[in-house]
Parts: C-alpha cells; structure tokens; sequence
C-alpha cells in the first residue's frame, strides 16, 4: 500500500523508490504482485511519468485509508509507551517569512530526533488539498475568511490587510481607502488560492466593488517592491509594509483581514507527532 501510494504521488518508480529509501525494482515487483491478486494493472506505463489507470485512482483512496489505520495503531502504541517515531508531514504558505515554523520545527526535531520530517512549500489551497488527501498531517495556511471545508484550524496570528502606495501617488494622503476608491487603480496581490487573495477577494464581493488585479506575486515582500516602483496599488499585510521603504500604507476600509493558521484535517485521530509539534506552535510567541 505504501509503494502505491507513493508511486502514485510521485509519477515515477524512481523517484518513489528514493522517497522511500528502497531498490526500484523491489517497489517495481510489489506492484506488479498487488496488479495480479487484484486482477487488473494499477499504472500505465506507457508514457514519460507513470500514471493511474481507472482502477488505480479507484484503489488509492483505500490505500491511503489502509495506511491510516496503520497510523492510528502506531499511534494507538505510542500514546501508551510515550514514544514519538515515524513521519510527519507539514506544509507551509509559499515565501513564508515568519520565523515561528522554523523555530518550532528545530525545537520538535530537538526534542523527538526519531521523528522523519517532511516540509512542503505550496499555495493554501493546494496545501488543504493536500490535508483532505492524507498527503499532509500538518499545514500552516492563509486563511481570508472561512476555515476550508474538512479542515480544522487555529489562528496562530492575524493582521489587517493595507493598500500601500509610492509617497507621489493620488491616494498617498487619503488616509485610509474603500475597495471602491481602487477601481480606478491596478492592484498588485498574491494570486487566487492564497489566504490574502481570498480574503481581498470576498471582500470585493461583498462591497460589490471590482479590484482590477494587474500584476500577481506568490510573496507580499515581492509585492510591495512592485508597489514601491509605481507599477500599482499593493494589497498586503501591514507587517510587510514596515520592512518597505518608499511606501505609504493607507488602511482598507472596512478592514480586510487574513490570518495564518495551523490546520489539519478533520475527523482525523491526529497522530502524537502531530500533536506535538502543534504544541510547540501554539506555545511560541508570533515575531512578525
């Protein structure tokens, strides 16, 4: 189960061969055993990446069931013998800056050496994706508004969004701006499926305005450099803003907030890893 499941993440024998610190043609062998028991080939193999057949996508949702409930008894066991080994996987926003992840994963690592760790860097979406999926046990994510559906998440910290401009632009001395006051401007943001693009987004619904979204990029530092070049009107954290000179941040009125969470899947046992280094983070004070 655990060779199909990461074949299948990784479109490659290879590369799930050294994922797994094993001999591709011992995962080749299992899998070519598991497609006769079943009866039926769970990868094509004609092409340049490996990819499921019909029945593999059909097989891999109990695959990844069937390791869980591995879990679930690992961890059943190490909740007994107080014990903290296996994986733990944990995903992170894209150009996360934030020194609280860093510094909470150098003090689990410290404290349950035993513990293999995996670190992936994607957009918030794909990163609760990726927790839905049982991809990840952990995420910290950007979260605009709703908590994603099936995830259970705590804010760890959370801050207004501003629009920053160049010292020389219109709006430099308005003192604060409505979304209405940007439609005649190009926005600067982070793209669609990010914490802050979700959160200016369904504010924009609900004033009923239309934010013309001309340049994107995954990190607000980036963003406000654009800004800062009078290429538009940065939407960003206000944190961002005080690391920027050359930029005027004028607060969005109404306020317009986005948080960091950590999130993990609900209606999931959280494994004692998990757990743990949930602690750690909840536990740390937030350096902006």
């Amino acid at each position: 189960m655990e060779y199909l499941v990461a074949v299948a993440e990784e479109r490659s024998f290879t590369r799930a061969a050294h994922r797994l610190h094993v001999a591709q043609p011992g995962i080749s062998a299992q899998i070519r055993q598991l497609e006769r028991e079943l009866g039926q080939p769970l990868f094509d193999r004609s092409g340049r990446a490996v990819r499921l057949t019909a029945t593999g996508t059909a097989v891999l949702p109990h695959a990844r069931a069937a390791l869980a409930a591995r879990e679930s008894m690992r961890s059943t066991v190490e909740q007994l013998t107080g014990l903290l080994t296996g994986r733990l996987a944990v995903g992170m926003v894209t150009a996360c800056s934030m020194p609280l992840l860093f510094d909470a994963l150098a003090e689990f690592h410290e404290q349950h050496p035993g513990v293999e760790m995996a670190l992936r860097e994607d957009a918030s979406d794909r990163l609760a994706s990726a927790l839905r999926d049982g991809e990840l046990d952990l995420a910290l994510i950007g979260v605009g508004g709703a908590v994603p559906a099936g995830m259970q998440a705590r804010v760890l910290v959370e801050e207004p969004l501003v629009a920053a401009v160049p010292p020389a632009h219109a709006l430099a001395h308005a003192g604060s701006v409505s979304l209405g006051d940007l439609e005649g401007h190009p926005v600067i943001t982070l793209p669609r499926g990010t914490g802050i693009r979700g959160a200016l987004d369904d504010a924009a619904s609900i004033a009923g305005s239309t934010v013309r979204v001309a340049l994107e990029a995954s990190d607000p530092r980036v963003v406000a450099r654009l800004a800062a070049r009078g290429l538009g009107v940065a939407i960003v954290p206000a944190s961002t803003v005080r690391d920027q000179d050359g930029l005027v941040a004028l607060p969005v009125s109404p306020a317009v907030h986005a948080a960091l969470a950590i999130a993990s899947p609900s209606g999931r046992v959280a494994t004692p890893a998990a757990r743990a280094l949930t602690a750690v983070l909840v536990g740390r004070p937030v350096d902006r």
